[in-house]
């Protein structure tokens, strides 16, 4: 494998060893401890984890070749032989111990402290073996620490600094790749690591350029200035389409794009009468109300015209491959008339008003989803307006602070996806029962609440049987199907454009992956 390798390296020209990526979002740090996915994408060249992901974020071995159960509360993590760091020192289970007790501790807005709620200590008990403790039983561990990843102790010490890290002194990974440089607002540059546990990349070097303007990247793409752009909005995918020297790469990511629907207070904001007067009682605490909506939307409808091909229905938490995927669960179905019915049933056979929000920039086709989603519900009695926000504005209001109120729309449509892909943790960020101290519901701005979900999430975060577990994630998804907790109405669909001569493995979180991104052959 390595002659072939040495043999293909061999035959690219020079100029072909420096892979060019034009970049929608731009990368803003090095530390792998904050979150945030454009940095996200760079750090994992940079830095690795325990656990790797494979294209659907199923968890395979990283750093640690294997692990297993001991009992309820502990997991043993065994090592790679021969891992060094960037500086040629080796990695030592005291590294990963600093890592993921610096990734717990870590303060800020983006952070992956949540994944590490359940570490309760971390020993070494030889050269390559690692011992986690846990509060109590935690079979997702191996999906979570896959987010967390492994920096050299001694080159981050107790008080690196982001200057630190953007400069490299503590930009110290494991990984296929160094890095070398942060231009501030344009691009960053890494390069092939010297030594690497497993076969070297093909590319010398790889720049990440920042073109936040969907035509300009494609633009840059069709001129030659980079080898492959990321988020193609569907109305571009002819341009590279239709350029013999490109090729388009398409699948579907696990971002699921859904309503939110305020079911937590008896009076919500955003609800009229027909006289468009407040109601004195929220008619979306009625699962017949929320099933209504759902049934008015033609989601195939939405994914081909209002996302122009570039969405799958969804009628689910996770798209198929992905954990929790209820491969027997259906689209829900486009009924007006059922929808008509289930209004009158609850009591509303005239409709009611309601305003729903929706951003207006977070990806190609939001704000015109949103609209076509207005006029379905208003189809069925539901007269409804359409407000598309810049994403900073909706996520504030969205995310409003208990004290002053908590989230302050009735429906909004957002979209959703975790780091480890899994079905669980998503309902447990946005449809468990919200509760601060325990770190529950951080995102559900619908404030749902149901005892039998909640009871169905916890025996899954506790029950270390794989087949029993992944029973109850499903019973966990069709029982939040089944009360509308959230109506998911399409998954999107990653694009990225590539010159003719490089493949490229899409993988279901979209970030683009130089490790995925080879020589055709």
């Amino acid at each position: 494998m390595a002659i072939a390798l040495a043999l293909a390296l061999a035959a690219l020209p020079a100029a072909a060893q420096t892979l060019r990526i034009g970049m929608k979002a731009a990368v803003d740090g090095s530390d792998p401890h904050q979150s945030y996915s454009p940095n996200r994408n760079v750090q994992m060249h940079v830095y690795e984890s325990l656990v790797h992901q494979d294209a659907n974020l199923l968890p395979v071995p990283g750093l640690a070749e294997s692990w297993h159960v001991v009992d309820e509360t502990t997991w043993e993590f065994r090592l790679r032989e021969g891992v060094t760091f960037h500086d040629g020192t080796p990695l030592r289970p005291s590294d990963v111990a600093f890592s993921l007790r610096r990734a717990g501790d870590a303060r800020g807005l983006r952070t992956y402290s949540a994944q590490m709620r359940s570490v309760l200590a971390v020993e070494e008990v030889d050269a390559r073996t690692v011992r986690i403790r846990t509060h109590g039983p935690s079979p997702l561990l191996p999906n979570n620490l896959a987010s967390i990843m492994i920096v050299s102790a001694a080159a981050v010490g107790e008080n690196a600094t982001d200057e630190d890290f953007n400069g490299g002194r503590a930009a110290v990974g494991t990984g296929p790749y160094r890095w070398v440089r942060l231009n501030r607002g344009a691009e960053v540059t890494i390069e092939r690591a010297p030594r690497h546990w497993a076969p070297p990349e093909p590319w010398e070097r790889v720049v990440y350029r920042f073109i936040p303007n969907d035509s300009a990247r494609v633009s840059a793409l069709l001129a030659g200035d980079v080898d492959v752009v990321d988020s193609v909005p569907p109305a571009l995918y002819g341009r590279v389409r239709g350029d013999q020297r490109l090729r388009l790469v398409t699948a579907t990511s696990g971002f699921n794009f859904y309503l939110y629907i305020d079911s937590g207070r008896d009076r919500s904001t955003f609800v009229t009468g027909l006289d468009g007067q407040p109601l004195d009682r929220n008619p979306l605490q009625d699962r017949r109300v929320r099933l209504a909506l759902s049934h008015a939307i033609n989601r195939a409808a939405l994914a081909e015209r209002a996302m122009e091909g570039g969405a799958e229905p969804a009628g689910q938490i996770a798209p198929a491959g992905f954990i929790g995927h209820v491969p027997d669960l259906g689209i829900p179905a486009y009924d007006p008339a059922r929808a008509r019915a289930l209004l009158a049933e609850a009591g509303y056979p005239q409709g009611f008003g309601l305003t729903i929000h929706c951003t207006g920039d977070r990806f190609a086709g939001d704000s015109r989803s949103c609209q076509a989603i207005g006029q379905m519900l208003t189809a069925i009695g539901v007269r409804t307006e359409v407000e598309a926000l810049p994403s900073a504005i909706f996520f504030r209001r969205a995310n409003r602070a208990p004290a002053a109120g908590g989230p302050e729309f009735s429906v909004s449509a957002s979209m959703f996806f975790t780091t480890t892909g899994a079905a669980p943790e998503g309902m447990s960020t946005i449809l468990r029962t919200y509760n601060p101290q325990l770190g529950h519901g951080a995102s559900n701005r619908g404030r749902y609440s149901d005892p039998v979900l909640d009871a169905l999430i916890g025996r899954i975060e506790t029950t270390l049987d794989d087949a029993r577990r992944e029973d109850l994630t499903r019973q966990a998804v069709r029982r939040a199907m089944e009360e509308a907790a959230i109506v998911p109405v399409f998954f999107v669909r990653s694009g990225w454009g590539t010159t003719r001569n490089l493949t490229l493995t899409p993988r279901g979180d979209q970030y683009t992956m130089a490790t995925g991104i080879r020589a055709a052959r």
